[in-house]
């Protein structure tokens, strides 16, 4: 049997039918990656990094997978590809899905296509509101400091606000932990 590890994961979308892109990447990812065991409300986030005026939505999952850091890294990036997402090198733009691993255990790791945690992940506002919903007590393997400190500490002011989505797309938790 395959060791499991835990891996926290953030959704994006801000191009498109951004409810069902979401949808679809849970879809994916509990197919290509593993069990979801707990997910965020979705949220409604300015962009981050580059001026839009389409908003994204973003959601937080706590996911159980037998992948290696490098083959989920591969996995998450075929199921931003099979949901239509061209990737700009070395810039921020709209997209119709985006996929980070922001942790994974508790580990750390510098590699050239993959920084773990995610090295951006305590300045950003839209990816700490919705991870400190579902694991506000984690610590930052890094920074040894809880999500949410991080949260209240975060020097970016973006809007982050909860987004009522329709239950047509089963991205509302009916209870957080997923079976």
């Amino acid at each position: 049997m395959k060791k499991m590890h835990t891996a926290y994961l953030l959704t994006g979308s801000n191009l498109g039918r951004r409810e069902l892109m979401l949808s679809e990447a849970l879809r994916l990812i509990r197919k290509k990656v593993g069990r979801i065991e707990k997910r965020s409300l979705v949220y409604e986030t300015e962009p981050w990094g580059f001026e839009d005026h389409r908003p994204f939505l973003n959601q937080a999952l706590k996911v159980q997978t037998h992948l290696t850091p490098g083959k989920l890294l591969s996995a998450v990036l075929q199921i931003e590809l099979v949901l239509g997402r061209i990737r700009q090198p070395d810039q921020y733009i709209s997209r119709v899905i985006d996929i980070d691993i922001l942790f994974y255990d508790a580990i750390i790791m510098a590699e050239k296509h993959l920084t773990i945690p995610h090295p951006l992940l305590h300045q950003r506002r839209f990816v700490l509101q919705p991870l400190a919903e579902i694991v506000p007590t984690m610590l930052h393997p890094v920074f040894n400091v809880p999500v949410m400190e991080l949260l209240h500490s975060c020097p970016d002011h973006c809007a982050v606000a909860p987004y009522e989505v329709e239950a047509t797309y089963g991205l509302t938790p009916k209870s957080r932990n997923e079976q």
